[in-house]
């Protein structure tokens, strides 16, 4: 990895991914990237005052940058470094698309608040998978329904910031 700032934007890396948002189908989702990058991470409606961030990945089949919405859960380790997301989908029987797009290529950026940094994406050691979700459904108590609903063990994954 580089240390170069090829995009002139803070990402640094070999092949940094950028992203206006456009490569996001769902209006939905369109809409709350728009939100959040325009009130500096925070959004409104279903989704005020949860943690959210903007996770942007490279398309597996296409490679172009793809940017969602995930919540996060901060990091309980006391060193704190990472972030953690779910690939719940809602508790859908299909993981979300950045999540196969992770498989592919883990190289990532995350956008948090007003601050936007690459960032390693690798699902989390079996052993924490288990407290972090029961972490996130205190948080959050829609990811019990998410979990009840889902046909499938729901992806744990920490976000861990590049040097």
């Amino acid at each position: 990895m580089t240390t170069d700032d090829v995009t002139g934007d803070g990402v640094t890396g070999d092949t940094p991914i950028t992203d206006d948002g456009i490569n996001n189908a769902n209006p939905f989702n369109r809409h709350v990237i728009e939100e959040f990058r325009a009130n500096g991470g925070r959004v409104g409606g279903n989704f005020e005052g949860v943690s959210l961030l903007l996770l942007t990945t490279r398309g597996a089949r296409s490679g172009l940058p793809r940017t969602t919405p995930a919540v996060y859960l901060p990091d309980p380790r006391p060193d704190g470094d990472r972030l953690i997301v779910f690939a719940s989908n809602g508790g859908s029987p299909k993981a979300p698309g950045w999540f196969h797009n992770l498989a592919r290529d883990p190289s990532v950026v995350v956008e948090v608040g007003t601050e936007r940094y690459a960032a390693h994406a690798a699902p989390v050691d079996p052993a924490e998978h288990d407290e972090l979700w029961r972490r996130q459904v205190e948080r959050d108590p829609n990811f019990a329904e998410f979990r009840a609903k889902a046909p499938r063990t729901i992806p744990v994954i920490a976000l861990t910031r590049e040097d």
